[in-house]
């Protein structure tokens, strides 16, 4: 056995040692995996990155309460007056404010991309003082929280960067009123920082809906209050309500882009890993044709056929990883942290992210790549064990 290791590793060195001498084919193929790779990590990195600022904006002690037809906050509706059974139900944390349930209105406008300035869906959201309660990690960067009753609004700080016009005391026209951005927040990178909040008081009237609302966010006692609170509205005849652990309900928003982008990334970079593992294939060939004769030498002289296939596999391996390492390198460097924004199908509003670059995705691609390499070096390496030692001495 060790032998037989020994045989490989010194076979192997060969090989490698006549890279440069190949080094036009050999190039050609370790970057045409490393596009390969470098496509797959990218396109993947904005499912990755989208699915991430959706997972982040659920809270484990928070529920979503909807219309029991409603999927989306879109399709949802509530009167004030089942707002209120909803803020007397138990389970909910209270204080000498009252229940932690925020009643919210959620509108769509359009505003410019600040990149290409096109139109785009902005949620703009409607609610009242509870709502920072609620969503406890909302914290202002700069400026102040509207005021009750007037025309303000404060600005999610992806919304900041990725539509124009928002900028702190900048004036928006909503509706043919003027609005007047008077902060930006955070909200620990979750979706509500691609939103635009307002006092739901001023908004209802400004969209002529009355005393309604589209959804009840809410917090509870302890995250395992979660099933009781549910349950007192399965009882309750005034309602019917889809009740929702806000976790789930983003995870749900995400599902839809997120397959599509995978589906999509995964099936170009199959249309390139094809045609990277026939430009392997060739490379490895050629590599094969150019070193007939020193395989040759080496069978003479007592090498096993084993250690000359593993060694052709292991050069194509080689090469491939190399080229997968470049390609998932430049993807990491270029893509990883860029921001842009895109339409979330199941809210019809855009969600500003990241792109995330994340190391399971590295290491995929680099997999990838040693497996184009693996098979782009099979059937060469069959070739050259199976190769006749008188015709390869005679091979000039």
């Amino acid at each position: 056995m060790l032998k037989w290791l020994a045989q490989v590793f010194t076979v192997t060195g060969f090989a490698v040692r006549t890279i440069p001498q190949r080094k036009g084919a050999s190039l050609a193929a370790a970057f045409g995996i490393a596009g390969v790779v470098m496509v797959l990590v990218s396109v993947l990195s904005i499912a990755f990155g989208f699915r991430k600022t959706i997972n982040v904006s659920g809270a484990p002690d928070r529920a979503v309460v909807l219309r029991m037809t409603a999927d989306n906050e879109m399709m949802s509706f509530f009167t004030g007056d089942e707002v209120r059974v909803i803020q007397d139900a138990p389970h909910l944390q209270r204080s000498e404010q009252g229940p932690s349930a925020s009643p919210e209105l959620y509108v769509i406008i359009d505003l410019p991309k600040r990149s290409t300035g096109t139109d785009a869906n902005v949620p703009l959201r409607g609610v009242q003082p509870a709502a920072f309660d609620v969503h406890h990690e909302i914290t202002m960067l700069q400026g102040r929280r509207f005021a009750p009753g007037r025309n303000e609004i404060i600005v999610g700080r992806a919304a900041v960067g990725e539509f124009a016009g928002l900028e702190l005391s900048a004036t928006l026209k909503v509706v043919g009123l003027p609005w007047t951005v008077v902060g930006v927040f955070s909200a620990n990178g979750s979706v509500a920082e691609s939103e635009i909040w307002t006092d739901a008081g001023v908004l209802q009237p400004a969209y002529q809906r009355g005393n309604t609302y589209q959804s009840v966010f809410v917090r509870l006692e302890s995250t395992d209050r979660f099933n009781e609170f549910k349950d007192a509205f399965t009882t309750d005849p005034r309602l019917k309500v889809k009740v929702r652990r806000e976790t789930e309900y983003y995870a749900d928003q995400s599902k839809l882009l997120f397959r599509l982008i995978s589906f999509l990334g995964g099936l170009i970079a199959s249309l390139m890993a094809l045609g990277a593992a026939f430009g392997a294939l060739n490379t490895m060939y050629t590599a094969v044709a150019a070193r007939t004769r020193e395989i040759a030498t080496l069978r003479a002289l007592g090498f096993g056929a084993g250690p000359v296939a593993i060694s052709v596999l292991l050069e194509s391996i080689l090469l491939a990883v190399f080229g997968g390492a470049v390609g998932a390198t430049v993807a990491y460097i270029a893509f990883d942290g860029f921001r842009t924004a895109t339409l979330n199908f199941q809210s019809f509003s855009q969600v500003a992210f990241a792109f995330e670059v994340t190391p399971g995705l590295l290491a995929g691609g680099v997999f990838l790549a040693a497996f184009i390499g693996f098979i782009g070096g099979l059937l060469p390496a069959v070739r050259a064990a199976r190769m006749p030692i008188a015709t390869g001495l005679r091979a000039w």
